[in-house]
């Protein structure tokens, strides 16, 4: 008798388990529909910070039907089925953002309070985020030398190529863009060569590219006033873009694969032959330099990897003012400002 009550309470313990591994349907699921697998673990990040034992995400792709992707396909799909408190959007900003209401989609990423953006251009905009560039460089060496300051590079490249942002945006808020192309304006501000000993090379050279293009489309586009450009710079520091802040707003592919990693790579080996070395000099003998030489090696990461699991935004004020957003919705604030304007 005593050995089946013992097989009858382990058997009951084993359910009563298995029930606690199993989500809790007393949690209310959020849908977040994200634009591509690349975006899911940004969101995913971000809604970890908001779930608790009321409610939880799922971060999907647009539709299980099919593989559809992109932007549009999240905005359709929202727009389709009554976005709500249980169904999001998860969008890049792009220019959208900045562009108000000069576009359908602009509309319905500005306007729609369950559409999320990432105030910067894309999700790569933010895991470039200067200030968290010298971590990225630690967690692929594991050495901790401050060598370059990222914050000082990327600040003097954004006011190099801030004069023609501005043109970039005023072309595409007039539907001119085919005038003056993203692929254009990224070809002009690619940093070319960097070289660590004399980085002002690279950011003269993107000014004189900038100077050069400024003088071209001003002669090609005579009817362009200093007032519409004027305008379109006051709005688009109302959004928050600042000459200092501008690498935050460009193509996010371009400033991840063109100016930051090339960057990241040439501090990062420099960071890793330091360490290297100090190892060589510090050896006692050969087998002791080769065995911390092959674990050094073994504990180094991959620059890209790491950059994309950069998490080091999250003090950025784009990424608050996402986090506030979020917020609202899920303390119903959207729905009062709504009631109260309706009411008024």
């Amino acid at each position: 008798m005593k050995s089946k009550r013992l097989t009858a309470q382990l058997s009951s313990d084993y359910f009563e388990a298995a029930q606690k591994l199993r989500p809790s349907r007393s949690r209310r699921r959020i849908i977040a529909y994200v634009e591509s697998y690349d975006d899911v673990f940004f969101w995913r990040s971000l809604f970890s910070l908001y779930e608790n034992d009321k409610r939880y995400f799922e971060v999907m792709l647009p539709t299980r039907r099919n593989l559809s992707k992109g932007k549009k396909s999240v905005l359709m799909n929202i727009i389709n089925n009554n976005a709500g408190e249980y169904l999001l959007a998860c969008v890049d900003a792009d220019y959208d953002y900045l562009l108000d209401q000069a576009t359908k989609m602009s509309q319905d990423v500005n306007n729609n309070p369950y559409v999320l953006h990432t105030y910067a251009y894309a999700i790569e905009n933010l895991q470039c985020y200067a200030p968290s560039l010298h971590d990225v460089c630690v967690m692929v060496t594991l050495n901790d030398s401050q060598i370059f300051n990222f914050e000082e590079y990327l600040k003097l490249y954004s006011k190099a190529v801030f004069p023609l942002f501005v043109w970039s945006i005023w072309f595409y808020s007039k539907n001119k863009n085919n005038h003056f192309t993203i692929a254009d304006f990224n070809k002009v501000i690619e940093p070319g060569r960097f070289h660590l000993k004399d980085p002002m090379m690279t950011i003269e050279n993107v000014r004189h590219k900038v100077k050069n293009r400024i003088q071209l489309l001003a002669k090609q586009n005579p009817d362009v006033t200093e007032k519409e450009l004027n305008e379109t710079e006051q709005n688009i520091r109302a959004h928050g873009v600042t000459p200092e802040t501008t690498y935050l707003y460009i193509q996010g592919h371009h400033l991840f694969d063109n100016v930051v990693i090339p960057v990241l790579a040439k501090v990062c080996d420099r960071l890793v032959t330091d360490r290297e070395h100090e190892i060589r000099q510090k050896a006692i003998h050969g087998t002791q330099m080769r065995n911390e030489l092959s674990c050094y090696s073994h504990s180094t990461a991959d620059i890209i990897t790491m950059l994309r699991r950069n998490t080091g935004y999250r003090s950025s004020e784009q990424f608050q003012r996402l986090c506030h957003d979020l917020e609202d919705i899920l303390s119903h604030k959207h729905k009062e400002s709504n009631g109260n304007s309706q009411t008024t």
